[in-house]
């Protein structure tokens, strides 16, 4: 392997290793799914040809110890300090090793940490990944049985909503887990031999040149796969390489030609992709959607599998309509959760995670406890999202509102229409231990700065209306403080578990804070005064029936009426 190539090849079945799913290679879902960013100069039609030259450019304007910083990013990459923080925001949020001091980082130490060279160089290749097309549902007609009433802004702008783009005719569905995972590992089957070039190091041997990789450089694939059915094992991946195994930490490995390196991972994929093939229900699941151009679906598998069957991943909370779920950790299997397809409910998930994804839902609050790493949502409406994370990005989103304690800037991509945002506005008596857990600071809340990224987000793989492609990306405006309230959590679904937060644990801005005691004071006069005030029984029945009429009118004119759920199912 002496130079980069643009198709790796296949593997012969007979040099395939055996099955066992603890043994199995599978793609890192994070990079994929919270590490791209719809920032043009990022995203390179030919990535080996603009990142093999750029390498170089990378490791000189590197530290002694090959990290760069926001300003070393910016020059790099001809892109604005704040897009280049967010490069190095984002890769703190999805980077394979705890180890790494990006990772834990405080955020005002995240740009004098920097991020290695090489995780860089690979976050910047898959930047032209394409996601996987979502798939045909099995059942319609049951499923158009719970989506919502039209939306407020059908043909606005020509365009459909983005549940009537997930929901068309067609009825397209979120693929499957395994309907990512084998599109994912296609892809890096695809371009497995360029990244390999990116990872190496050339040495000089028998008259020509050849690639190598140090164990230490082997690592960093760490980044786009693992091993084991249940996620990494907290084994380097190293040790699962048969050239690297067992070495002696004092004594470091010697070099292993890439060459090597590429048909060992090549076997192992294929070995997974045959895997999924295998354990694939079509009678359960029906064939997949169209393909992502990059990737043809007949060598990413053409079909799913049931979530019974993949014990790894995240917990899936699904379908959910007009009830409430309350969730703790003990309740999840994982610190990652995702919500999908879920109407006009109240859904609670009270725990410390890692990541989390909201999708397809409308009508619906959602209250999610503290998210270390990433939260993403995505072709929601009127959805009501309460959050602590570090981070959270909105995608192709309408009249949702957002109740946010973040680290980091909300981010806003694809195309979104009256998004609002506004301070975090409740608690639980866990949730100060939950965000210890997870490393999200209360001292820093920067819900008001939402950062909108250019255009309709490029890795967005349902097709827009004509002329959408080159719309610019709607920011979210801020709620006005005359209509902010405190969202109560009843102490029967924040569980008996004790906990020492009794309040918000972050500061409110003072005009949402006036606006509270306004409501309070206002609320106190009311009473005094009825009180006060001499009725008939009869003039105190006719109030009380006023005061229910006009209660039950603001219960569904501002989306309240979900918390009874709550009661409703209790």
């Amino acid at each position: 392997m002496t130079e980069p190539t643009d198709q790796s090849p296949s593997p012969s079945s007979s040099s395939l290793p055996p099955k066992d799913p603890i043994s199995l290679i599978h793609p890192r879902r994070e990079p994929f799914e919270h590490g791209l960013l719809p920032i043009p100069k990022l995203i390179f039609s030919d990535p080996i040809q603009t990142l093999i030259p750029l390498k170089q450019k990378l490791l000189q304007s590197s530290s002694p110890s090959s990290r760069l910083n926001s300003s070393a990013i910016s020059e790099s990459l001809q892109i604005s300090i704040d897009h280049a923080r967010l490069v190095l925001d984002t890769l703190a949020s999805v980077l394979h090793s705890d180890s790494d001091p990006l990772v834990n980082a405080a955020p005002h130490d995240v740009d004098s940490i920097g991020v290695d060279v090489l995780d860089l160089l690979l976050f910047l290749y898959i930047q032209s990944y394409k996601r996987l097309l979502p798939r045909s549902h099995k059942d319609s007609a049951a499923v158009a049985d719970v989506w919502p009433s039209t939306s407020a802004f059908d043909g606005y702008l020509s365009a459909l909503s983005p549940l009537q783009l997930v929901r068309s005719n067609s009825r397209r569905f979120m693929p499957s887990q395994a309907d990512e995972e084998a599109h994912q590992l296609s892809y890096l089957q695809k371009h497995l031999g360029n990244i390999l070039s990116l990872l190496a190091e050339t040495v000089e041997g028998e008259g020509e040149e050849s690639l190598v990789l140090s164990v230490e450089r082997f690592e960093h694939l760490g980044f786009l796969v693992h091993f084991g059915d249940k996620g990494p094992d907290g084994i380097q991946l190293s040790q699962h390489a048969p050239f690297f195994a067992n070495s002696d930490p004092d004594m470091p490995a010697v070099p292993v030609p890439a060459a090597q390196v590429l048909d060992w991972i090549l076997q192992n994929i294929a070995s997974s992709l045959e895997n999924i093939s295998e354990r694939a229900s079509l009678k359960e699941n029906g064939p997949s959607g169209a393909s992502d151009p990059d990737v043809a679906m007949a060598d990413a598998s053409t079909s799913s599998v049931t979530k019974a069957s993949i014990s790894r991943g995240p917990s899936y909370i699904e379908g959910i309509s007009k009830s409430s779920i309350v969730k703790q950790a003990s309740d999840l299997k994982g610190f990652s959760v995702k919500v999908l397809n879920s109407h006009e409910s109240v859904i609670y998930i009270l725990a410390p995670l890692r990541y989390a994804t909201i999708y397809g839902c409308s009508d619906t609050t959602i209250v999610l406890g503290a998210v270390g790493k990433a939260v993403r949502v995505e072709h929601c409406e009127r959805v009501q999202l309460i959050t602590v994370a570090k981070r959270v990005c909105i995608a192709n989103c309408r009249e949702c509102l957002f109740f946010l304690g973040v680290n980091q800037r909300p981010l806003i991509v694809g195309d979104n229409h009256k998004l609002q945002v506004a301070p975090y506005n409740t608690f639980y008596s866990q949730l100060g231990e939950h965000m210890s857990e997870v490393g999200v600071e209360a001292a820093l809340n920067r819900w008001d700065e939402p950062l909108a990224l250019g255009v309709v987000d490029p890795h967005d793989s349902l097709s827009h209306p004509a002329g959408v492609s080159d719309v610019q990306t709607e920011t979210a405006t801020c709620l006005d403080p005359d209509q902010f309230t405190n969202f109560l959590i009843p102490n029967w679904v924040s569980g008996e578990v004790p906990g020492a937060t009794d309040c918000n644990p972050f500061p409110l801005p003072d005009a949402y804070l006036a606006s509270l005691e306004r409501n309070k004071k206002t609320l106190g006069e009311v009473k005094q005064i009825l009180r006060e005030t001499p009725l008939e029984e009869n003039r105190k029945r006719e109030l009380s029936s006023a005061l229910h009429v006009y209660f039950k009118d603001w219960l569904y004119a501002s989306g309240n009426i979900r918390q009874l759920y709550c009661l409703q199912g209790d």
